[in-house]
Formats: C-alpha cells, structure tokens, sequence
C-alpha cells in the first residue's frame, strides 16, 4: 500500500512542556485510521504539525514523500482537512463562503458541492452569524469533501452535528475509502471510529501507546465477560486483571485482561454459574479502561 502520511519519530516541545515525545505512525491510500487520545494527549499538536503550522523539534514529518514544510505548497494543493472548531465570515452568506472556498481550491467538484448541501440539509442563504455550531461545521465539511484530494484530515468533524448528519459525513468517509483515498480521522465519537477505521493509533502524553487494527486491539487485550451465579461476586474486585466491574444482584461484568483469564475462570468454577458469556469490548470500552486510573478523558 502507498503511504500518504508518514510520521516518525515526531518531537515538539512548547518551552520545558514536551508535548510530543516519540510519534510514529503511517495512513496509506485507501486507509482509514483513527487518531485517539484524551484531551492534551498530543492529537491536535500532532495534526498541527503535519498541516505544517507548528514546526517540529525532532523526527521526520512527509506527505506523499516530500517534507511537510520544504513542500508544504504542492502538498495542500492535494489535501482536505476540517478543523473541529470552523471560524467564518460573520456577514457572508453561507453559499458565498462556499464559492469562494471552490474558488481559491479550484480542484471542488461543484456537482458534488451541490449533493452534500442537500445531503447536509445546509442553508446557503443566511449569514454566518446567524449559524448554529453544527452549521458551521458543515461549511468545512461540504467544501472538504467536495474538494478532490489525495488525502483527508478530519480532526472532530462531526463536532456540533446531530445523528442523522454523522451518518451523512461517515457515508461519505466510506466512498472516499473506496475510492483509495487516505484519511486521518481524529475523534471523540469512538463509535464512529469504530465503524469508519480500518487501523487505530492511540496517543498519551505525547507518545503512541497502541497502533493496530480493531481486532488486533481487542485479540491482544482483552474480554468482557458477564457472568450469573448463584453466590456473590463481589470478591472479582480483588484480581487485578478485573476492570469496569459493576455488579447487578448476582450477575457481574467486567473486561477481563488475557493474562487474568486462568485465575478468575478457576475462581468462578467454585460458584454457581447459571449463565456466561464472553464477548470482544467495543473500542469505547477498550479506550476507557486504557485511561480509567489516570481519570483522563477524550
């Protein structure tokens, strides 16, 4: 597969506060990945960084093979990115700020432009002051998906929209997906990544902690089990290997650490089990075990 984006090895400081310390990762042609990360984890400085808008301390940084920063003008010509927070024009129409996006682009399918503003349900006539959020962000997503890129950056797209147009933005990811473009997807809604992305790269404090596909994730990691049993279980609470326990009469679940599997099934064989199922966790239950003890979120 071609590699669109490269990073390796990516350093940036900000004075004495290292806020990237060792980020390496690849997003190849036709690849979905999912960036993921609590808040100040690194996402955003590592996007900033790959768009060109921060300069590195350390590592290489390439788009299509060249350097972010030696060829940052050939580079933008073929990329496509959405910011989670969308700054406008306050007195223009939303229609006119599409047309002068297609205008400075040049490479904006107009025909497509047309589809996505029906599809996003988006009304070009009203001033941008008068636009909610969600609104907003359908200006950068329409011009985005319209443009006829190589590559896609989305970092919180979805931000401000309400279910039915998430749908519409991840039936999009799914047509550029086949048409063999590469997207960096960064976002807080796991499900969506978990629908949309083919490989997950997980970010803290700077530094890259899991990078693998879905169920490359969850077969190295962990189950989630729900066991009944005729006795309390409140004794799972003392294996360590036991995460996310919450317990229901005698009925527990929990994500159980492969390394644990043989101590707890030779604790449960002394109870009563009426019922067990064992299940691969959602990447929403994996991310949240990742950080439960520091308390960080998305």
């Amino acid at each position: 597969m071609k590699e669109m984006i490269k990073i390796e090895h990516l350093k940036k400081s900000f004075g004495k506060f290292q806020a990237l310390k060792d980020v390496t990762f690849t997003v190849n042609a036709g690849e979905v990945v999912g960036f993921l990360g609590p808040n100040g984890a690194g996402k955003s400085t590592t996007i900033r960084t790959l768009l060109g808008l921060l300069k590195r301390d350390g590592g290489t940084v390439t788009i299509f093979g060249q350097d972010v920063f030696a060829a940052a003008d050939s580079i933008h010509e073929k990329i496509a990115y959405v910011p989670g927070e969308t700054n406008v024009w306050a007195n223009m129409r939303g229609g006119d700020i599409l047309a002068l996006f297609a205008k400075l682009r040049q490479n904006v399918n107009l025909d497509k432009q047309a589809e996505l503003i029906k599809a996003f349900e988006f009304d070009i006539n009203k001033k941008a002051k008068a636009y909610s959020k969600g609104n907003k962000q359908k200006i950068a997503l329409i011009s985005a998906l319209a443009t006829e890129a190589d590559l896609y950056i989305f970092d919180e797209p979805t931000s401000g929209l309400d279910p039915l147009m998430e749908n519409v933005f991840q039936n999009e990811v799914k047509r550029l997906k086949q048409a063999g473009k590469a997207i960096l997807l960064s976002s807080h809604i796991l499900s969506e990544v978990e629908k949309l992305a083919d490989t997950i790269v997980i970010i803290k404090n700077g530094e890259i902690i899991e990078r693998g596909s879905l169920q490359e994730l969850k077969s190295i990691t962990q189950s989630k089990m729900t066991v009944t049993t005729a006795s309390d279980l409140s004794e799972l609470r003392d294996f360590p290997s036991v995460s996310q326990l919450q317990i229901s009469g005698n009925t527990a679940t929990f994500l159980l650490d492969d390394a644990g599997v043989s101590a707890v099934m030779t604790y449960l064989a002394g109870q009563e089990i009426l019922k067990i199922d064992t299940q691969k966790p959602t990447l929403d239950e994996l991310f949240m075990d990742k950080y439960a003890e520091s308390g960080d979120a998305l």
